[in-house]
C-alpha cells in the first residue's frame, strides 16, 4: 500500500496523537484499519477497547489536547511507551497538530514513512516498509 500522492486521510489521526497510517495493521493487511475513530472493521481488538478512544467520545472532544486533563496519565503512559518502543512522541505529534494544523502534520508525516525505495509505507511499530519488506533505520 503506497502512499497516495494525493493528500492523506486526516481521519487517520488518532486523538493520542499517533498516525493511524503508519500503524503496522493498516500497512500490512487487504482490508486495513480504517483509522481510530472509524469503523471497527479490521481493527486489533486492543484499539476497539482503547479507554483513551472511549474517553474522548465520551468527553465528546476529537482530540486528547482538547482536554483540559492533557496530558493525563493514560496518555503519558502511552507516550512513554511509544517512545521507549518506536522512539517517537505523541505529544510532540499533538503539539505539531495544535501549532502547524492536521494536513501539515500528515504532509510531515508522509515524508517521514515514505519507503525511499518504493515509496510503500514505513510501519512505526517495525520499521518496515508495506511493499518491498525493506527494513528501514
Amino acid at each position: 500500500m503506497q502512499m497516495p500522492k494525493e493528500k492523506i486521510d486526516t481521519g487517520m489521526f488518532a486523538p493520542c496523537g499517533m498516525n493511524c497510517k503508519v500503524c503496522y495493521k493498516h500497512c500490512y493487511h487487504k482490508k486495513p484499519c480504517a483509522g481510530c475513530m472509524n469503523s471497527d472493521i479490521g481493527k486489533p481488538e486492543h484499539c476497539r477497547k482503547c479507554r483513551i478512544r472511549n474517553c474522548i467520545i465520551e468527553k465528546d472532544i476529537s482530540y486528547c489536547f482538547e482536554c483540559s486533563e492533557y496530558p493525563c496519565r493514560r496518555i503519558k503512559n502511552l507516550e512513554k511507551s511509544y517512545h521507549k518502543r518506536y522512539q517517537t512522541s505523541l505529544i510532540e505529534n499533538s503539539r505539531f497538530v495544535q501549532e502547524h494544523g492536521l494536513d501539515c502534520f500528515m504532509e510531515q508525516q508522509k515524508e517521514k514513512y515514505s519507503c525511499s525505495k518504493c515509496g510503500g509505507i514505513i510501519s512505526i511499530h517495525d520499521r518496515e516498509c508495506s511493499e518491498c519488506q525493506e527494513k528501514m533505520e
